[in-house]
């Protein structure tokens, strides 16, 4: 792999669930690179596409869904051409749960060696201390002794980390963490960011973080995805990406983040929910919900437009930058901006090929009802998967 070369590169990656009433495009045309050392962040809404995603890249996609288009190259390889097993232990995943990745039955130190077992060919004593060096890595006290205890007997910020040891015991060359620090805490969830940046310090790791909390995004990352209904729909630097966003979803998506809203004014949300895409996408599937939306939002889908400043290499999926498509209301940002009326915000939920927004908090059979990042409760387009642990 040259130094040009990332180590991970998604390209049009579309991921479909077929089920007996409809096809549920949950990851529809994502692309995104993480280089080597460096962390990039994938952010959205609940329903939003993130876990399929992650779980795409790791080959753990099961029936009814499958990987039907683009490809998903590992130091140059494309993993959908039965590359996977080539490559386990190269990646590996750290899910939002620890209680669930972790099985109960078998102490943290036998799960450990399992990995050790079967990456790095250690056995017995050997395998053991590997073990409880892993443990002291990730911050774990009196390593020696937690390495015989079972899950149940760690605190939730030590199953996680316990989750991370397992993880490094595979001598990964990308981590993927899927919501590490959703369950944890405010002071726990500072800690394991902490450890994540010192263990990519250390290892030269590559991260790929998926999250919903813009401020975790901030904190943690070099790049940033923003992903909508199974579409990234802005990529930027991180600093660039908060000082300046260019799509109207982004923008919302900060403007949600509590601390950013003076103390005597109501936290803003994103009116509506993330939509089920039963279909590919061809109008703007934020449409319904875009204060800036106008006439051709709903009848043109949007391709990425180069948004470079300063240098900064950055695109949005989004009219409003496309010379071919002028925005006669202009660039509202907010709800007396602009917007579609109830009548065009109607047609676009019946021509986007998605279940149509219901308004009232129902949920199809296939949609998860979670919270969202803009803080309010929605239904989720795909309910995100069994948050069970593993690694690749």
């Amino acid at each position: 792999m040259s130094d040009a070369e990332p180590l991970l590169a998604v390209e049009d990656l579309r991921t479909v669930f077929h089920t007996d009433r409809e096809e549920i495009h949950a990851v529809d045309g994502v692309s995104f690179e993480v280089r080597a050392g460096e962390t990039v962040g994938l952010v959205g809404e609940s329903g939003s596409g993130k876990s399929v995603t992650a779980r795409s890249i790791l080959g753990l996609v099961d029936s009814p869904g499958a990987i039907e288009e683009g490809s998903i190259r590992f130091r140059g390889e494309d993993l959908t051409e039965d590359s996977w097993d080539r490559h386990r232990g190269d990646i590996a995943i750290v899910f939002q749960d620890p209680g669930s990745a972790l099985n109960p039955v078998y102490t943290v130190g036998n799960q450990i060696r399992e990995a050790l077992k079967i990456h790095q060919d250690l056995r017995g004593r050997e395998a053991r201390d590997r073990a409880v060096e892993l443990l002291e890595d990730v911050g774990i006290p009196d390593a020696a002794t937690r390495v015989g205890e079972y899950p149940h007997q760690l605190s939730g910020g030590m199953q996680q980390r316990a989750v991370i040891a397992m993880a490094l015991a595979c001598d990964p060359d990308l981590l993927v963490c899927d919501e590490p620090t959703t369950a944890l805490d405010v002071t726990i969830q500072a800690q394991i960011l902490d450890l994540l940046a010192e263990l990519q310090r250390e290892e030269d790791l590559a991260i790929l973080f998926i999250t919903h909390d813009m401020g975790v995004i901030e904190d943690a990352t070099d790049r940033v995805n923003v992903i909508y209904a199974g579409e990234v729909v802005e990529r930027a630097p991180t600093d660039a990406l908060f000082e300046a966003p260019q799509h109207p979803y982004t923008r919302a998506l900060l403007r949600s983040i509590p601390g950013r809203t003076p103390p005597d004014e109501t936290l803003p949300t994103i009116e509506g929910e993330v939509p089920t895409p039963t279909g590919p996408a061809t109008v703007c599937r934020f449409a319904p919900r875009c204060p800036d939306a106008f006439g051709a939002c709903v009848e043109v889908h949007p391709e990425h437009q180069d948004v470079s400043e300063g240098g900064a290499d950055r695109s949005a999926a989004c009219l409003l930058h496309d010379d071919n498509y002028p925005n006669e209301m202009g660039l509202g940002d907010g709800p007396d901006g602009g917007g579609l009326d109830e009548r065009s915000v109607a047609a676009a939920a019946e021509n986007t090929n998605y279940g149509a927004v219901d308004h009232g908090g129902g949920a199809p059979p296939e949609a998860g009802v979670t919270g969202d990042a803009s803080g309010q409760g929605g239904t989720g387009g795909i309910e995100d998967l069994d948050d069970g642990g593993g690694e690749l």
